[in-house]
């Protein structure tokens, strides 16, 4: 699974206008029902911040994946962004995030939903992706940023 085949363009935000954990969480899951990728924008909105307040989805090396099982989705659905300054997302690694990848599915969709969240952590372990990542000012360079990596061969770092 490519992140770039269910991640598209108009599904990114550089920079995200909130500052904060819940209001970027928040952001993206209205970025994704402007779309169209919701049918339930509150239902996905309280699934994914009850999993977040469960346990934290900073993971670490500037990344957090918020995500959440639904109804209020038909299929997966993928936002990313870039805080305009790093956030506290109470990270495992006590760093600040400064890259978010939400991620939403319905309930019976758990193959696809773990792919993406490993491609987005294997992506993450690519020192030249977290390079590019850090680098993109805008939503294009940060989709380019993740065809170009996932197009070439990487080893991580």
């Amino acid at each position: 699974m490519d992140l770039s085949s269910i991640l598209t363009l108009d599904r990114i935000r550089v920079p995200l206008v909130s500052g904060e954990k819940t209001g970027i969480i928040t952001e993206l899951i209205d970025l994704l029902a402007e779309r169209g990728a919701l049918r339930n924008r509150d239902a996905v909105l309280e699934a994914v911040l009850k999993r977040e307040a469960e346990r934290t989805t900073g993971i670490g090396y500037g990344l957090a994946i918020p995500h959440g099982k639904s109804d209020g989705c038909t299929q997966l659905a993928v936002a990313a962004g870039k805080p305009a300054a790093p956030v506290d997302f109470q990270s495992l690694d006590r760093r600040p995030v400064t890259f978010v990848v939400l991620l939403v599915s319905p309930p019976d969709q758990t193959g696809p939903h773990i792919q993406a969240l490993a491609k987005v952590s294997r992506l993450m372990n690519i020192e030249e992706f977290r390079k590019r990542v850090d680098l993109a000012r805008t939503p294009e360079e940060l989709f380019d940023a993740i065809r170009a990596t996932e197009a070439g061969e990487h080893t991580p770092r």
